[in-house]
């Protein structure tokens, strides 16, 4: 049984159809990362996955069960918003173990300071915590009691290098146990590192979903350069742009730029800031909204 099923969602704000006939599943063990761009729909259809909402119409079904069934679902998951809201006069350490009382999961609230790297900080009030901690307070109401579905929005906001390493280091943990991931971020290359499957949210609908790979297919790899002065147009499909480099769109990237390099080699051209690879996460990204 896979851990969300979503069919046929549909949410209306008064005449406002935000989510339309949206439909996805998420697997046991998997990241599955929702993006889209702003006014997508993504918020309210994790929003309703995570039971805050009821849908219009459609099925939204976690572990099986309603996610408004908040004594079946809620300790089972985990949820990091984009801000928790903790109050300002409590301790890292007392808002950590506000987690539990509300969740009725069971922790060591030490340990979870830990985990998140709040040991040092643990008697420091909320208001005293700088950016990136509060992010990491965050964090630690979505793994209190090692859930088994897990919801990360924007998870890496704020945070320094080291701390998103520190970040997805526990993330892994935390899958390697079992543990289910949805993430949201803007982001793209962490979803393009760490997904195993990615559903693209545009105007309210799914407009795709599949692998990094899968998603990737869909569009041409791109090989860019530019010619010396008076140098003839090499015999590919090149379309010179606007700021005078030449473009080669295709979807066979090593046999075009082995064309490319064997004519430059056999004219003794030099191709000037060349760069060829493959299509991005960014590139579909982008595609959405052109």
């Amino acid at each position: 049984m896979p851990v969300i099923e979503v069919e046929q969602l549909n949410l209306t704000y008064g005449d406002f159809h935000a989510v339309k006939g949206v439909s996805f599943q998420v697997r046991s063990g998997e990241l599955y990362a929702l993006l889209g761009t702003n006014g997508a729909g993504k918020t309210s259809t994790l929003e309703t996955i995570e039971g805050h909402r009821s849908p219009t119409s459609g099925t939204v079904r976690v572990f099986g069960s309603s996610p408004r069934d908040r004594r079946a679902v809620r300790p089972r998951m985990g949820v990091m918003l984009q801000e928790s809201g903790f109050s300002p006069d409590l301790t890292a350490r007392e808002s950590v173990g506000l987690i539990g009382s509300l969740t009725h999961r069971n922790d060591d609230v030490e340990r979870v300071l830990d985990v998140v790297g709040l040991t040092g900080k643990a008697g420091t009030k909320v208001s005293q915590l700088s950016g990136g901690e509060k992010r990491r307070l965050d964090f630690a109401t979505a793994v209190y009691g090692n859930p088994e579905l897990i919801f990360l929005d924007e998870p890496t906001t704020g945070l320094d290098i080291q701390s998103r390493d520190h970040l997805w280091n526990t993330v892994d943990r935390l899958r390697e146990n079992g543990a289910t991931i949805v993430l949201t971020t803007h982001y793209l290359e962490e979803a393009q590192q760490r997904a195993d499957r990615i559903g693209l949210m545009h105007q309210g609908t799914l407009h795709r979903e599949g692998t990094v790979s899968e998603l990737t297919r869909t569009l041409p790899s791109a090989i860019r350069f530019a010619l010396p002065p008076g140098v003839g147009v090499p015999p590919l499909r090149a379309v010179r742009q606007g700021d005078g480099r030449y473009l080669i769109e295709t979807f066979e990237l090593p046999k075009e730029l082995y064309l490319l390099l064997g004519w430059a080699h056999d004219n003794g051209v030099d191709l000037r800031d060349l760069e060829a690879g493959p299509t991005r996460l960014d590139d579909v990204f982008r595609a959405l909204e052109s």
